[in-house]
């Protein structure tokens, strides 16, 4: 059992620094190779840049989090039921401004929408994570649901969550080689950074299914 609960703290620990390299090599990326972050700007692809940065943190990164919330939040059930919850939240939002920041992009340049499998993926899986969110909020958090509901439809939040997750990753790693192809990027600094990246990604994708495989800590 020491040891398990060992295991599990190394790689609850190995998920954070994960999560942190992921932040920092994307900031690099869109700061120091590209033109930086915008909103609004003349530079157009800085409102761009928006989009992989929130599509990586929001979705990927605090919803893995939310995913590991029931083994790495201390504390009663219901606590853990509440930060599971609310990450899931801050993910979608943050996603769907990622969404939004592309669409502007495009609207601004008179680029088609949706006209790559990448952006096919992306809009499925934010339209899916929005129907999971709605439809576990609706079964497990919404006052006086049923027991009996809850334990039916348990198995299922489970396996949209996963089928969500490895969706969202995919896509995450699908559009990084889009970007990487659209950009030209060969032997340069550049190109290590956004393959590292997607390395990041696949790791911490890796480490967020071992976590919830353990033990609570």
């Amino acid at each position: 059992m020491a040891i398990t609960r060992a295991s599990s703290r190394l790689a609850t620990m190995f998920a954070h620094l994960l999560a942190v390299a992921m932040t920092t090599l994307v900031l690099v990326w869109l700061l120091h190779f590209r033109e930086g972050l915008a909103f609004r700007s003349h530079i157009k692809p800085q409102i761009f840049n928006i989009h992989p940065l929130l599509m990586i943190i929001g979705v990927i990164e605090i919803g893995g989090e939310a995913i590991m919330a029931y083994k790495t939040i201390p504390g009663a059930k219901r606590t853990q039921k509440k930060v599971h919850l609310m990450l899931h939240l801050v993910a979608l939002i943050t996603g769907i401004v990622g969404i939004y920041a592309v669409f502007k992009f495009h609207k601004e340049l008179s680029i088609p929408h949706l006209y790559t499998f990448h952006s096919w993926l992306g809009i499925s899986t934010i339209c899916l994570y929005g129907l999971q969110w709605i439809l576990s909020f609706i079964t497990f958090a919404f006052p006086h649901s049923k027991s009996t509901a809850r334990a039916a439809v348990a198995p299922w939040h489970v396996f949209g969550g996963i089928v969500i997750f490895l969706l969202a990753i995919c896509t995450a790693v699908m559009g990084l080689v889009e970007k990487f192809t659209f950009l030209k990027l060969q032997r340069t600094q550049e190109a290590l950074v956004v393959n590292f990246t997607g390395l990041m990604i696949i790791l911490f994708s890796i480490m967020v299914g071992l976590v919830v495989t353990f033990p609570r800590l």
